[in-house]
């Protein structure tokens, strides 16, 4: 599908003239020609960003996007305000309503497009996290929360008083640091930092070598960069935007402007992050055990696969499975909760006592598999029974209470051509062996040789 920008004008004329720009660069484009059409669309169709008139009948364009702004379901889309009024209070209105940008009549196309070019960018990126979590869309105390959170910044500018100005302005509500030297500045941003604030306008270094370089480290490819440029640098304000910045503010700069599109990228990049931790926490419950921490049946059987591969190339490793004896027995008379602390234990056992190449799951219940690369049959059977030992040798305490309790473990070493089910089938049948055989013990696949 293609990007779909909303385009809101109460006059005609003005949405032919959007929409044939837009279309040019193939666009997908729907019109609106009143704020709460606006919202309509905005709330129940796909967008990706919106260009909104900030002169309208009625709902205005700086109460739309108010409106836009302050709703969990649009906060996140990107708003550009369009408008001819060209005081910086009105800038400043626009920003503070919510608004990514702020673009006046007549329109330059070549600003237009870079700047619609670089909100789609952190749109998509966005848009690939929201995707990820499960609870994407941002709750009204988590817009509030983002909005006040103080951001660390760092001014990369050689001119003492321009830096000092921008210190002075922020320095009250965020943590600024100023950097002369753009290579120091390029190891410092990689360290903490949630917004780069970067000159255009060095006779020193060049501002654009530095930006198209923090976009091109991986550790900084994501961090918000605001330029700073002169009004008449329009060619470099577009080029700036090419290399991937996210904003830029104009000399001289106004105290209120400057505050208000510092807050706005750091309220992005605030709620990015939090899509990123969500994400991560995502994935680690995707691929580990809640209660113990280890990795979950799902990790286990994808870290196998290049161990399984291996052995088609004349390496080995061997699979033990370990199961807790009794363990029913726990939970009945003791309760799920003591059952829990046990596997916990147990869990915390064979990580501490295993090699640091061992792939050690919990694969389900009271069982636990360990696959360990490079061991025999005989050599990995030696190992589970060090475990084994040591789980019955030394007591668990829960709650003040000495509980004895332990292990029996089956070992398989994987052959060629064997799959993984294959080999887990062997092992889990000699753990049957050893359960059967008295428990407490370790017994190997095929020979079924008590270790």
């Amino acid at each position: 599908m293609s990007t779909r920008i909303l385009i809101v004008d109460d006059l005609i004329p003005n949405l032919n003239l959007l929409e044939v720009k837009l279309a040019a660069e193939y666009y997908d484009v729907v019109r609106a020609t009143s704020g709460s059409q606006a919202l309509k669309i905005a709330q129940n169709e796909p967008v990706d960003l919106v260009l909104l008139d900030a002169v309208m009948p009625g709902m205005n364009g700086f109460d739309t996007c108010e409106r836009l702004k302050s709703d969990p379901r649009t906060w996140h889309i990107p708003v550009v305000m369009v408008t001819a009024l060209e005081e910086t209070r009105n800038r400043i209105r626009g920003l503070e309503a919510g608004a990514d940008d702020f673009i006046t009549k007549p329109i330059d196309d070549f600003n237009l497009m870079a700047r619609v070019r670089s909100l789609l960018r952190l749109k998509m990126v966005t848009d690939q996290l929201m995707s990820h979590t499960t609870d994407s869309a941002p709750t009204r105390e988590l817009i509030d929360h983002l909005a006040k959170k103080r951001g660390n910044i760092l001014i990369v500018d050689d001119e003492p008083n321009s830096a000092k100005k921008i210190e002075s302005i922020l320095g009250e509500h965020h943590n600024v640091t100023t950097q002369a030297d753009p290579k120091e500045a390029i190891g410092a941003a990689s360290r903490g930092v949630d917004l780069m604030i970067v000159s255009l306008t060095s006779e020193e270094f060049s501002g654009l070598r530095l930006c198209a370089r923090l976009r091109s480290d991986p550790r900084t490819r994501d961090l918000p960069i605001l330029a700073i440029t002169e009004m008449s640098d329009e060619d470099i304000m577009v080029r700036a935007f090419d290399t991937g910045i996210n904003d830029t503010v104009m000399r001289p700069i106004q105290g209120g402007e400057l505050n208000a599109r510092v807050n706005t990228q750091l309220k992005r990049k605030f709620f990015t992050d939090s899509l990123r931790d969500d994400f991560a926490e995502s994935l680690d419950m995707v691929v580990a055990d809640p209660l113990t921490g280890l990795g979950n049946r799902r990790y286990f059987d994808r870290a196998m696969a290049p161990l399984i591969e291996g052995v088609e190339h004349g390496r080995i490793f061997s699979l033990v499975v370990f199961d807790v004896d009794h363990f029913k027995r726990v939970n009945d008379i003791l309760g799920h909760d003591v059952g829990d602390d046990v596997l916990k234990e147990i869990a915390a056992r064979l990580v501490t006592n295993m090699r640091a190449i061992d792939v050690v799951s919990r694969y389900g219940g009271e069982e636990f598999i360990v696959a360990m690369p490079g061991a025999t049959a005989e050599e990995a059977a030696a190992g589970a029974d060090r475990i084994r030992s040591l789980i019955s040798g030394t007591p668990i305490f829960v709650d003040g209470s000495a509980l004895k309790v332990s292990v029996s473990a089956g070992v398989a070493q994987a052959e060629q051509g064997e799959k993984l089910r294959e080999i887990f089938k062997r092992a889990d049948d000699a753990l049957y062996a050893a359960k059967k055989s008295g428990r407490d013990k370790v017994m190997q696949a095929q020979a079924m040789k008590a270790a």
